[in-house]
C-alpha cells in the first residue's frame, strides 16, 4: 500500500462525504429508516456510503472494501481491507447534536493502522499521517489543499484523577458501574468515534465500552489513537483489539492512554 496516497485519498472523500451528509443534516426534515437490526438509517448514510466506496474502489482496486450500509453483502474475509462507517452515530445525526463522523480505516493483518475520523458539524478532523502518526488538521479544511496539522498525543494520565469518556447515546449502568471502580477527576460524554479522538488529543484518558459495536464504528478512531500513542484492549483479559474478525463484531474493549492503569472488567 502506497500510505502517501491513501492518506490523501481517505483525506478527501471524507471531506466529500461530510459535505454530503450536512447537506441532508440541514434540510429542514428528512426521513429516517431502520435496518434489519432496527438500526436507523438516513440518505445521509447511503448518499456518503456510496461516495466513499466508489472513490475507494478506483483509487484502490485491488483491496477488499467493507463498508457499514453493504456489510450484508460480504462473503469477504481478510486481514487486509478498507473498512468504512460513513456516517457513526447516525442517532447523533438524527437528533441534531452535531456528534457525528465519517470513518475510513485500512486494517493490516488485523490491525488498524491507518484512518481518518472527520466530524463534519464540529469542524474537526483527524487523520494519520504516511507514517502512522495521528494529527488533527486545522483550517478550513480545503479538499484539494491540507491545511495545518497539529501532532496529537495521548496524555500522561493521573490514576487518582482520570478524565473519562463515554457514549451520549449508548451509557448505561454497566458503564457507570466500570467507570466507577476508579478515581476519576470528571467525565465527559461524546458520540461517534470522536471518543478515541478525545484521548487521542489528551482530552479524555480512557473510554470503556460495554456494549455492541461493529469493526466499521472503532477502526478509523483506533488507528487515530494508536497513532497518537493509544491502545484499544478488549475488556474481559486486556489483549489488543483486533480486526478481521467473523460478523466484524467486536467484543466489549477499553481505549486508552498507555498510562491509566487498567481494572479487571
Amino acid at each position: 500500500m502506497d500510505h502517501a496516497r491513501l492518506t490523501i485519498v481517505m483525506r478527501r472523500l471524507a471531506l466529500e462525504a461530510g459535505d454530503a451528509i450536512m447537506q441532508i443534516y440541514d434540510q429542514d426534515d428528512f426521513d429516517v429508516k431502520s435496518k434489519s437490526d432496527d438500526s436507523p438509517v438516513t440518505a445521509a448514510d447511503e448518499a456518503a456510503d456510496a461516495l466513499i466506496s466508489a472513490g475507494l474502489r478506483a483509487e484502490f482496486p485491488d483491496v477488499a472494501l467493507v463498508t457499514e450500509e453493504q456489510a450484508a453483502s460480504h462473503a469477504l474475509r481478510a486481514d487486509t481491507f478498507l473498512i468504512v462507517d460513513p456516517l457513526d452515530g447516525t442517532k447523533e445525526f438524527i437528533n441534531r447534536r452535531g456528534d457525528f463522523t465519517v470513518n475510513i480505516a485500512y486494517v493490516e493483518n488485523g490491525v488498524p493502522t491507518r484512518g481518518v475520523v472527520y466530524a463534519p458539524a464540529k469542524g474537526r478532523m483527524f487523520y494519520t499521517l504516511p507514517d502512522g502518526t495521528a494529527v488533527e488538521e486545522t483550517g478550513p479544511l480545503d479538499k484539494g489543499d491540507i491545511g495545518a496539522q497539529t501532532a496529537i498525543r495521548v496524555s500522561d494520565p493521573d490514576n487518582s484523577a482520570l478524565m473519562v469518556v463515554a457514549s451520549k447515546s449508548h451509557r448505561d449502568q454497566a458503564t457507570d458501574d466500570y467507570i466507577g471502580k476508579y478515581a476519576v477527576k470528571d467525565s465527559k460524554s461524546a458520540g461517534s468515534s470522536l471518543k478515541f479522538c478525545l484521548i487521542a488529543t489528551g482530552e479524555a484518558d480512557i473510554y470503556p465500552r460495554v456494549g455492541r459495536t461493529m469493526e466499521w464504528d472503532t477502526a478509523a478512531g483506533h488507528a487515530v489513537l494508536a497513532g497518537a500513542g493509544g491502545h484499544v484492549v478488549r475488556f474481559d483479559d486486556h489483549t489488543p483489539l483486533t480486526y478481521g474478525k467473523d460478523g466484524y463484531a467486536n467484543p466489549f474493549f477499553i481505549a486508552c492512554a498507555p498510562g491509566v492503569t487498567l481494572k479487571p472488567a
